[in-house]
């Protein structure tokens, strides 16, 4: 089988001299890239060229420094029958023991597993946390734009085609590495992405868990023509028929599922966002877990992370949104510990996904080991004037500070169990929930929502002083003192200097609501 020239850091200097050459003949075809990506939707039927996942070539990028790495990244023959004629290559770190993860990382369009080894960061993350990667590869033998085809339901079910390739190589890769079988896990960009989906509804009983990144849902398309539907339009199926898609790849199967992270750029335009909360409903349906979060926090990048836990409080589905992101996987190049990877086409600097993936799977060591900080209770809203609400509610075991939301807005943070909330407006309705705050940042569930009217509001107020408020009628004076009209309110001296604020209430009728409008 033909496939790209791979880099190994181990190849002898004849065979690295031979390999760069090979790379330096390369460049051009891939600095023309962009201009053939343009016209393949003449170069395709119009349905095929939508249906494959591959972005316009706007994105602007300046390349980072491809990270080391201590062990070796080669290809891997004789892994199986390979029925949907894809390239295995590996990454294993030096003096890697038997017992560790494996990770099977799965290429966008027009990348290949080389791309994807360089630049997704997993490399440098298996370095880290001590697990081996799988890199398969597709190529224009199988797709014009090596894409993998998720949407192609002869490539995408169990046993049969690409999903079939890829189980093959995970068997060999723990074969050879001597992998734990219970914590073998699957991530994938774009169109990688949507296979890697297809792969955890075929597949349960092989991942304990996958990562979609810019990625579609599980069989959201059979054929190439609903494909472009997938990944630019609402599909408007329930979370059950979505769900049923899963059930219906392995008929029979019952559990336990893989836990899945949904990673998605607000502003792609390739694969729409929609495909995210369609992935959310999908996989939340499957556990049974409703789609009500237990908690959101705040990461690097403009990421927010939400979180969908399990019966036993431990999250089972995870959506990573990135505000402004378009099309590629989330890297960060730089050191620290949450950051990986290197920057290049689809290869965007926003956030180390891979890190925050990684942890989400229990393979940092430093994942969430406790359910999410539970809801405060007791929450009470009493208004103090017409601009002011006081607040407060019982203290949460654990929780460092709090968030306290007003019609769904985040608008104070904290360290105590009350707050004063102004700067509101008088006979106004206002709805407050309060969420708890961990050290480590992660928010817990809101509380259940307490609705408070501010008084006054939609009468006339008219503040002066008492001689101006006689002369217009809204008050009256005997023997030099002077009263509010209907009311009857006593207002003081009649002068220029005492002043007071009436609300008029009724016709001809006043009252005092000095401090209240």
């Amino acid at each position: 089988m033909a496939v790209s020239p791979t880099v190994s850091p181990t190849a002898p200097p004849v065979l690295r001299s031979a390999r760069r050459s090979a790379r330096r003949s390369v460049r051009p075809v891939r600095r023309i890239a962009g201009a053939l990506l343009a016209a393949a939707a003449f170069l395709l039927p119009a349905a095929s060229a939508r249906a494959v996942a591959v972005p316009a070539p706007s994105t602007v990028f300046v390349p980072s420094a491809v990270p080391a790495a201590s062990g070796v990244f080669q290809q891997v023959t004789g892994f199986g029958s390979n029925p949907g004629n894809l390239a295995m290559y590996t990454y294993a770190p030096a003096g890697l023991p038997s017992g560790a993860p494996l990770v099977v990382a799965l290429h966008g369009c027009v990348q290949s597993a080389d791309d994807y080894y360089r630049h997704s960061g997993w490399p440098e993350l298996a370095d880290r946390y001590g697990f081996a990667v799988v890199f398969p590869q597709t190529g224009p033998a199988n797709n014009p734009l090596s894409c993998f085809r998720w949407f192609d339901a002869a490539q995408s079910a169990r046993g049969v085609g690409e999903a079939a390739s890829v189980v093959q190589m995970a068997a060999k890769a723990g074969s050879l590495f001597g992998s734990d079988r219970q914590r073998v896990f699957v991530a994938g960009l774009s169109a990688g992405g949507g296979l890697a989906a297809d792969l955890l509804a075929d597949y349960p009983d092989v991942f304990a868990g996958g990562s979609i990144a810019s990625g579609l849902p599980a069989h959201c398309a059979t054929t190439q023509s609903a494909a472009s539907s997938c990944q630019n339009s609402d599909q408007g199926l329930s979370p059950a028929q979505w769900a049923e898609k899963v059930r219906r790849a392995y008929p029979g199967y019952a559990g336990p599922w893989p836990r899945v992270a949904i990673w998605q750029g607000t502003a792609d335009t390739t694969v729409r966002p929609v495909n995210a909360s369609e992935l959310r409903d999908q996989w939340t349906e499957v556990w049974g877990i409703g789609r009500t979060p237990s908690g959101t926090r705040s990461l690097p990048g403009g990421t927010t992370e939400t979180s969908y836990p399990d019966a036993s409080g431990r999250t089972a589905v995870a959506v990573y949104s990135i505000a402004g992101m378009g099309h590629g996987l989330a890297v960060a190049p730089g050191a620290g510990t949450d950051r990986c990877g290197a920057t290049g086409p689809y290869f965007l600097d926003t956030i180390c996904s891979g890190y925050h993936t990684a942890r989400f799977w229990g393979l940092t060591g430093d994942g969430p080991t406790v359910p999410e900080l539970p809801a405060p209770t007791g929450l009470t809203a009493t208004p103090t004037d017409g601009t002011t609400v006081a607040l407060g509610w019982q203290a949460v075991s654990g929780a460092a500070s709090y968030q306290v939301f007003r019609d769904g807005v985040l608008v104070a943070r904290p360290t105590g169990t009350a707050h004063t909330d102004g700067g509101l407006s008088a006979g106004t309705s206002y709805g407050y929930a309060v969420a708890a705050v961990a050290a480590d940042g992660t928010v817990g569930a809101r509380s259940a929502t307490v609705t408070v009217t501010t008084p006054g509001g939609g009468s006339p107020c008219f503040t002066t002083d008492n001689y101006h408020q006689v002369a217009a009628g809204r008050a009256t004076q005997a023997g030099g003192l002077v009263s509010a009209r209907g009311s009857g309110q006593a207002m003081g001296l009649w002068n220029t200097f005492t002043v007071h604020t009436l609300r008029q209430t009724g016709p001809d009728y006043y009252v005092l609501a000095d401090g209240q409008c």
